[in-house]
């Protein structure tokens, strides 16, 4: 018997412009810096890659922050330019059933304050 595959959460590396690892992407969805900052976020607007290949773009607004930092006066978060991170078009057989298997991507995150960063 054939199975859908289902997504569990995200687990992902945060870079910065200059390629420097600066935090973690993770159920939530969970955004933290290592300087303690954290958003979480709930999705607006969800849209298809343009090129078809990508997890989906979002558009999300941040529900709850914490700590300092920049993360702490987000508003929103806009996911894009996704590369990869769909699931296997093979469904899961019996053998499979209760394994997890990771699924590479990589995107840019923006996130968004109101001016002034108030």
């Amino acid at each position: 018997m054939e199975r859908a595959r289902a997504f569990k959460a995200p687990e992902a590396d945060l870079f910065d412009a200059q390629g420097r690892k600066v935090g973690r992407h993770s159920a939530g969805p969970t955004w933290e810096l290592d300087d303690g900052g954290k958003v979480v976020g709930r999705v607006k607007v969800k849209a298809d890659a343009p090129d078809g290949q990508g997890i989906a773009w979002l558009l999300l607004e941040a529900v709850k922050t914490s700590g300092g930092g920049i993360m702490s006066k987000v508003q929103s978060i806009q996911r894009v330019g996704t590369f990869g991170g769909k699931p296997p078009a093979a469904p899961a057989d019996q053998a499979m059933v209760g394994q997890e298997s990771r699924v590479e991507y990589t995107a840019t995150y923006k996130f968004y304050v109101a001016r002034g960063g108030q």
